[in-house]
């Protein structure tokens, strides 16, 4: 009889249970879950969903916070040949039934804290036959036919699963859908160099611990963090989200030696009072992404550290890092992978240009969006994958980032990053964080809008910020109109969601510098 068919994971849970079986591989709040119990919690989960008659290829949400459950629920569906599809706790409405419906989902994970939301448009979804609740308090009433409790999946055999899982899955990943609809991500083929050269990076050994508090229905906190505990075999502890008062303190409870940062973390951090033992941490390298080049040196100083700097994006594997330190730059191409960055009409751009990232692996495709073959198309056109992003490199090969080219603005016949804006605004020291969007010009294009959020305690006026800004940025880059609020919308991995903004324009809470007068230099 030929050997049963088993995902990577499988074999890279069962190699580390023969090595560590009894060492802890999870630390949540005060939980310690160790790598034998892992697996055990996995075949649980595994035998309760073929109980639910969830089979190989059927999809199944997973609407969860970061919880030692999100892994149960996600290892167990790949462990019986389906497809997990981690969903965004914040979707509501219509983005929660796009996804659900998009990907066929089949059954869903969810917590009691967002029954409420799935309830909302439970009606509109015809595929979603089961649904499974974690509580962690009691749940009142009856409940309905189609729903069972995560604690009875719990009480299912500890033993392997008998299945089958024909071709293994690697599920589907939903983008963020912060300038459109969201689009799945199918993977056929993994980029190992890419992963091994994260991974390597992190300088963890067994005997560490690794950090996440992104969540763990994205990318970086599930492939680079999760999957990188298990391929090294050290311990990793994941944080509930971030929580940049309490930060350092987790850091210290767990006595982790690496974590990974995404967009605003870093300058967020950066921002909290100084603390005399801010220096006194057990990190040694942050896995980075998008670190701001005014704060890089000041971070690694400050909080005694290295920043490995690294680009990697979910729709498709083509990585950069740097571990020389070059700050500023994203980094060189990894292994056989080739980048280059390209105009409007994808004609290739010399050093120096700024223009549109774009890479290539050898072979076959390796992703695809799920039912969007005319969007794979696009973004595979001429055989590069197309990322959305600006960058130029330079003439030795570093790569470095500008901004999305989808959130870039042109005004007055000049392009404009979003992400230049505001890493500028960001730099002032009674801002906490900011988003630049084109809002209409009346005679055509666009003009710039800051949506600024101070530090608690702190004020700042327009005109002062606008002259921080004269001194730091080219003129035409300079926002005509402010706006103050409290909070900026934002994905669980702390990027600008744009679009709203951009839809809310002008608003009488604007301040607008032609009718307030004010001139800027030239």
């Amino acid at each position: 009889m030929a050997e049963r068919r088993r995902s990577i994971m499988d074999q890279i849970i069962e190699d580390r249970i023969n090595q560590y079986g009894d060492k802890v591989f999870l630390h949540f709040r005060d939980q310690k879950i160790t790598y034998k119990e892992l697996d055990e919690n996995v075949n649980r989960v595994a035998n309760g969903l073929l109980k639910l008659e969830i089979r190989p290829g059927d999809k199944v949400g997973i609407m969860l916070p970061n919880c030692p459950e999100f892994l149960y629920s996600h290892f167990a569906l790949l462990r019986i040949g389906a497809s997990p599809v981690p969903i965004n706790v914040a979707l509501k409405g219509e983005g929660l039934k796009y996804i659900i419906n998009n990907s066929e989902a089949k059954a869903i994970f969810t917590d009691s804290k967002f029954i409420e939301s799935l309830k909302r448009v439970r009606n509109e979804l015809p595929g979603l036959k089961k649904e499974i609740y974690r509580a962690e308090e009691p749940i009142e009433g009856k409940l309905p036919q189609d729903v069972t409790l995560y604690s009875d999946l719990l009480k299912s055999s500890p033993e392997p699963p008998e299945v089958d899982i024909g071709e293994p899955s690697f599920g589907v990943m939903y983008t963020s859908g912060t300038t459109g609809r969201p689009k799945g991500v199918t993977v056929k083929k993994i980029n190992v160099e890419g992963f091994l050269a994260l991974w390597s990076a992190m300088g963890a050994v067994p005997e560490d611990t690794i950090y996440t508090c992104l969540p763990l229905y994205h990318g970086n906190a599930l492939g680079i963090s999760v999957m990188g505990a298990l391929f090294m075999g050290c311990s990793l502890a994941i944080g509930e989200r971030l929580s940049a008062s309490r930060f350092w303190d987790e850091i210290r409870k767990y006595n982790a030696v690496e974590f990974n940062s995404l967009g605003a973390m870093i300058p967020i951090l950066m921002k909290q009072p100084v603390r005399k033992d801010d220096a006194d941490n057990p990190v040694r390298v942050v896995l980075s992404a998008a670190t701001p080049k005014d704060v890089w040196e000041a971070f690694e100083k400050r909080f005694n550290l290295k920043i490995v700097e690294w680009f990697g994006m979910v729709d498709s594997p083509g990585y950069l890092i740097n571990t020389e330190g070059k700050v500023g730059a994203m980094g060189r191409p990894i292994g056989e992978t080739e980048f280059a960055i390209f105009d409007d009409k994808d004609n290739e751009l010399p050093p120096g240009k700024m223009g549109e990232l774009a890479f290539r692996v050898p072979g076959e495709r390796p992703t695809s969006y799920y039912k969007m073959e005319k969007e794979t198309e696009e973004a595979y056109r001429g055989g590069w994958f197309h990322t959305g992003d600006l960058a130029y490199k330079d003439e030795e090969g570093w790569y470095y980032f500008a901004g999305r080219k989808k959130e870039a603005m042109r005004r007055r016949g000049e392009n404009i990053s979003s992400w230049e804006v505001e890493q500028v605004i960001n730099s002032h020291p009674k801002v906490l964080e900011s988003a630049a969007v084109g809002v209409p010009f009346e005679l055509g294009e666009e003009d710039v809008k800051a949506v600024v959020v101070l530090k608690e305690g702190e004020g700042l006026s327009p005109e002062e910020l606008l002259d921080f800004c004269q001194e730091r940025m080219a003129y035409f880059m300079v926002p005509r109109y402010v706006e103050f609020k409290d909070s900026i919308p934002k994905t669980g991995t702390h990027r600008p969601i744009y679009p709203p903004l951009k839809k809310e324009g002008v608003t009488p809470n604007t301040w607008d510098r032609e009718k307030a007068g004010y001139k800027l230099k030239r």
